[in-house]
Formats: C-alpha cells, structure tokens, sequence
C-alpha cells in the first residue's frame, strides 16, 4: 500500500464532499416545476393531486416554499387550506397580525384566504413545504 500523506488525504476528503454535495436525491430530480413569484423565494409545485380522505376537500397536493437567507413572500391571502411544516431552517411567520416562529419540525394550518407572511431572518435556506387541502 502506497504512503499518504495530508495533503492527499485532504484532496480525497475534499472531492468526496464535493462529490456529495453535487449527486442530488433521485426523487427530487423530476416531477415539479420550479417558480420564483419573489426575490430569493422558489415555490416549487410537485406534480399530481390525490384524493381526499378527509370531509369537505376533494384532492390534496403538496409543494415547497424554498426561502434564501433574507427573503420574504408578500403575504397573499391563502388560495386554500393547508397544513405547513418547516423541514429545513427557520422561519419568521406573521399570520393574521399575530407573529411567531417556525422552527425545523415545526407545524401549522392556515384556512382559505388568511393572510400570511414568511420571513427569513436566518443565515441558511429555509424550507417550508406545504400540503394543500383543496374542496
């Protein structure tokens, strides 16, 4: 076995980060269609509704708010309900007047036409992904 010395290792240490960091997630390669309605926010819309199980709506879908460092939305009033949930990051939330935060993990509802705002006050992407309930 050949000798390896730091310097080596640091180059193969380095292309294996870089190797795993370029290689995205073979379910997120296909099936959605990306959108940028706001400065450092992507909503990205996955394709396809399945039924409802649950009285009052007929299908739900899902999609991903992808928020920059920074970024905010501009608080449109909610199109329908929906269950929110922060998979990544943190994120401000000024819903109806009352503000609070989100942190990874954490969930929420909104009903048809609230008003809510997303902020990103931190230093790293933040990702709320969004299941919507649609009669």
């Amino acid at each position: 076995m050949s000798k390896v010395d730091r310097r080596s290792a640091l180059g193969f240490g380095l292309a294996a980060a870089s190797a795993a960091m370029i290689k995205p997630a073979a379910a997120q390669t296909t099936g959605y269609k990306d959108t940028a309605p706001w400065p450092g926010v992507v909503v990205r819309e996955y394709e396809g509704e399945t039924p409802s199980l649950i009285p009052g709506f007929k299908t739900v879908s899902m999609r991903d708010i992808i928020m920059q460092p920074g970024s905010k939305t501009m608080g449109p009033p909610m199109m329908n309900a929906m269950v929110c949930h922060i998979t990544e990051g943190e994120l401000r939330l000024d819903q109806e007047g009352k503000t609070f935060t989100g942190k990874k993990n954490f969930v929420w509802t909104c009903n048809k036409d609230t008003k809510e705002q997303a902020y990103n006050d931190g230093s790293v992407v933040a990702i709320m992904r969004i299941t919507d309930l649609k009669a």
